[in-house]
């Protein structure tokens, strides 16, 4: 299973699976890392560990700028897309090359908390307020809309009484390497199915 990484930071859950991967966990190869932020974290990882990188800007030439994504994820020979803190919305060209095959993780149980500038403590925030009991993290597939797309895995988390925006999030955190290496290595064996996948996965 060859993956391509989409990161517009540090690219936290990148990190994690690659070191699932060099450990043996998780059976893939990471072929590419793009980068909408030249300075990204995620670019300096991929340097260090040799892993093939792009740095695609997206705000002046959105939709060419898609292009270059499909292509650079293409000529990689990808066969599944994963986000990893990626901030911009994808284009139809990445979108319809890679329908079905591209995975972001949410830090929150969807479909409640999700949608635009749903991210970061203002997800958590956005939990606390809603007087939950439970939170979590999402895997889903990624379409048109922010944290639309359909929810393929999930990990619930309790919330107690003094619970504050902090320590969920570090819980939440805690929970995504999990969840998404757990969740590639059900596709890698066959255990998940993805619809619309390749035959190669």
């Amino acid at each position: 299973m060859r993956l391509g990484f989409l990161a517009s930071n540090r690219g936290s859950s990148l990190r994690a699976i690659v070191e699932a991967i060099d450990n043996g966990r998780l059976s893939a190869e990471p072929r590419l890392v793009v980068s909408n932020n030249k300075a990204a974290g995620a670019l300096t990882f991929a340097r260090e560990r040799s892993i093939p990188w792009r740095w695609i800007p997206t705000v002046r030439h959105p939709q060419a700028a898609d292009m270059r994504l499909a292509e650079a994820l293409a000529g990689a020979n990808v066969d599944l897309v994963v986000l990893s803190g990626y901030l911009r919305k994808l284009g139809p060209a990445t979108l319809s090359a890679y329908a079905g095959r591209i995975l972001n993780i949410h830090p929150a149980l969807l479909p409640r908390h999700g949608g635009p500038r749903m991210y970061g403590r203002r997800v958590h925030q956005s939990v606390l307020d809603a007087g939950d009991a439970e939170t979590g993290a999402s895997v889903h597939l990624v379409d048109e809309l922010y944290d639309h797309g359909r929810v393929i895995a999930q990990a619930n988390i309790a919330i107690g009484p003094g619970d504050t925006v902090e320590r969920i999030e570090q819980r939440v955190m805690d929970a995504e390497p999990i969840l998404f290496i757990e969740t590639l290595r059900r596709i890698a064996c066959g255990d998940l199915r993805l619809p619309s996948a390749d035959d190669r996965i």
